[in-house]
């Protein structure tokens, strides 16, 4: 697996953004992806050094979509959870 595909993106809620004071920054990541690649991808990808990563399995809701109201399932989100000894993320650039 590349060290693009397996963090998706940054998630940016009220909580991850309060969670960033404490070094802790949250990612949405690939399904396949293991606590050990994230930790890779990550050192490389932002030049930090990783304390720890925990990750959580958000399972997929059930919706109705559509005209008839078909219940659909929604994909299941493996979020990480990653804890910085040094450095810092930059999220969001300044202009």
């Amino acid at each position: 697996m590349k060290i693009n595909n397996i963090l998706i993106r940054p998630v940016v809620t009220e909580k991850a953004t309060n969670l960033i004071g404490n070094k802790v920054y949250t990612f949405e990541t690939n399904l396949r992806a293991d606590k050990h690649k994230i930790k890779e991808a990550l050192e490389k990808l932002y030049k930090v050094k990783v304390k720890k990563v925990r990750i959580m399995i958000r399972v997929g809701k059930k919706r109705k979509v559509g005209k008839r109201m078909v219940v659909k399932k929604l994909a299941n989100k493996k979020i990480a959870l990653i804890e910085l000894s040094e450095g810092k993320i930059e999220l969001f650039p300044q202009a």
